[in-house]
């Protein structure tokens, strides 16, 4: 017997064509997935209440994105609520705080820039600012949504219900144009700061300023670290966002393997934010001190 399946919250299609057996594997990989996005989001979590030297604003940034992919697969973990307010709180918060993650990221590459670009040091003092955009502009498209009563029951979880072709572009609007926004502006972002730094080594060198040169070398290390963060969120959803342009183009034919794709790497999101922005350095440096203590 087939049934309606919706192929990953925060947000998919409702499409017909699958079983209830290939329906509950598509939700057990969800839950698996998100059990590992959970675990490191609490990992990261954990060290910035536990250790004072952590707190820093470059860090504290980091805790609000750990915390927000904490939230968002913590809801996700619910796997099929059923219906009623379960149901609905999974949709809207699953929604709320995937979209808050994408711009956590963005206010990361944003500090990350006006710092070593813009040689500014009021970074800090942009916190409240940051707390606004971010916040609100998740609200704002988790509210989009909920206008017409979209929130419910998508196949063996909750999101948005979508029947018609206006409320699947809602869903894209509200979820898409955020996670490619974020893509594109902290690609374009870290494109320039590494620019920035080569030039600075080439300058360095032309000088023959070692200690220059030298310092030069370890930041552009690090922020080619920090170049590969805009892949995470292209990883995760780049599945995510062909399965759902299938499925708007072509609802009554389901592609299995590509639920499974979508299923498994945006639910591992938090998982990858939690390795890549995470335990950097610092982290494992203060972590080895506190073991040896």
């Amino acid at each position: 017997m087939s049934m309606p399946c919706s192929c990953f919250a925060p947000g998919r299609t409702i499409v017909q064509g699958l079983s209830a057996d290939r329906l509950a594997v598509l939700t057990s990989i969800k839950v698996g997935a998100s059990a590992f996005s959970f675990l490191g989001s609490c990992c990261i979590v954990s060290c910035y209440l536990l250790f004072k030297d952590l707190r820093k604003f470059s860090f504290k940034l980091v805790f609000y994105l750990a915390f927000s992919d904490l939230t968002w697969s913590f809801f996700n973990l619910l796997g099929d609520p059923g219906r009623g307010f379960l149901c609905y709180l999974q949709g809207y918060s699953t929604h709320f705080f995937s979209i808050a993650s994408f711009l956590w990221t963005t206010t990361i590459a944003f500090t990350l820039h006006r710092t070593v670009v813009q040689h500014k040091a009021d970074v800090e003092e942009m916190g409240p600012l940051f707390h606004l955009y971010v916040w609100g502009t998740s609200l704002i498209m988790s509210v989009l949504p909920s206008i017409g009563n979209n929130y419910g029951l998508a196949g063996a979880w909750c999101w948005i219900q979508t029947g018609t072709r206006i409320e699947s572009v809602l869903r894209f609007i509200s979820f898409y144009v955020p996670l490619w926004g974020a893509v594109i502006y902290n690609a374009s972002i870290y494109y320039q700061v590494i620019r920035t730094l080569n030039y600075a080594a080439h300058m360095a060198l032309d000088m023959s300023d070692r200690q220059l040169n030298a310092d030069v070398k370890v930041d552009t290390k690090m922020v080619n670290r920090w170049s590969s963060y805009p892949f995470i969120l292209i990883g995760s959803w780049s599945f995510s966002t062909i399965n759902d342009i299938h499925n708007f183009l072509k609802p009554h034919q389901p592609l299995f393997w590509l639920c499974a794709m979508d299923i498994g790497a945006g639910s591992l999101m938090g998982f990858f934010n939690s390795i890549a922005y995470g335990f950097n350095a610092a982290v494992r440096r203060t972590l080895w001190e506190k073991l040896n203590q």
